[in-house]
């Protein structure tokens, strides 16, 4: 097991941890979503990350996992979306950190991302200064930003932030050439998103106009050896074990999924020279790929 960067916060996760976005859909079965976020804490899953903007996830990890808080480090993200509050201002970040609290029917929050703002927004200064209130008040454990490419590199030059959420992928190995490593001398938590790069490769051609569309492409390039191993251990494998990286996080709805991520996390790194070799290929041909938003 590889050095947590986010022990040092007294805060410990496991490699894998659930993306709480899909479970916001108000067309899931609530007992389904129920059993789905159970289950992922019966699998060893500690790290639940979810945000203001996800539909219902916020209140369905309240309402079905507020029994069990003390087994998960919890995750969320503010900014924007509060009734009677400019987006992107001070006030807005205290409201929904509020909200979130009692949404998540919990007293504190581990982890509080900025949820993508801009480069000027940060250099204002003012969301960034409440996210350090909340934080010393005692309602957040972590402050943290989510985020890509320069506004990610300026969050984890600032100092104040004690970790941060961006995409991590055989696709999107950016962050891990430019940012992380820093990150990770500074102690700060690094939560890897898209860690399955959105699955490009369940579509036999171009996906035009969808959002993985710019995924896709790159696999095409890249045009990786998967050594014999499916996809999706394989791409989870190289994101969850990068050792900058605290842990992975991915998203589904699916309990049968859930338990084939576990799995494929639990059989360990790729090996080395594997690793080697993909980010070797990264560097070679997708150095200058920005980080998709």
């Amino acid at each position: 097991m590889k050095l947590n960067a986010y022990g040092r916060s007294g805060l410990t996760v496991s490699q894998l941890g659930l993306g709480a976005g899909q479970i916001g859909d108000a067309a899931l079965d609530e007992a389904h979503v129920a059993k789905l976020l159970n289950t992922a804490l019966d699998l060893g899953i500690t790290l639940i990350d979810t945000a203001r903007g996800y539909g219902l996830s916020e209140e369905r990890i309240g309402r079905h996992l507020a029994h069990r808080r003390s087994e998960f480090v919890l995750s969320t993200k503010v900014g924007y979306g509060i009734d009677g509050y400019a987006d992107w201002t001070g006030a807005v970040i205290h409201a929904g950190i509020d909200a979130a609290l009692m949404r998540l029917q919990t007293d504190v929050i581990d982890i509080v991302h900025l949820h993508s703002c801009s480069l000027d927004v940060l250099r204002a200064g003012e969301v960034v200064e409440a996210l350090m209130r909340a934080r010393d008040a005692g309602k957040i454990r972590v402050a943290a930003y989510a985020g890509e490419n320069d506004p990610l590199g300026w969050a984890l030059a600032h100092g104040g932030f004690g970790g941060v959420e961006c995409s991590v992928s055989l696709f999107d190995q950016r962050t891990l050439q430019h940012w992380l490593p820093a990150a990770v001398e500074r102690g700060q938590g690094v939560i890897a998103k898209r860690a399955l790069g959105n699955a490009p490769w369940r579509h036999a051609e171009r996906p035009t106009g969808q959002y993985v569309e710019a995924y896709w492409d790159r696999m095409q390039v890249l045009a990786y050896d998967t050594t014999g191993l499916p996809w999706d251990e394989f791409a989870l494998r190289f994101s969850a074990w990068q050792p900058e990286v605290s842990a992975a996080i991915t998203g589904t709805t699916s309990v049968e999924n859930l338990r084939r991520n576990v799995d494929a996390v639990n059989r360990g790194p790729l090996p080395d020279e594997v690793v080697a070799q993909l980010r070797a290929r990264f560097a070679e041909v997708g150095s200058q790929w920005q980080g998709e938003l």
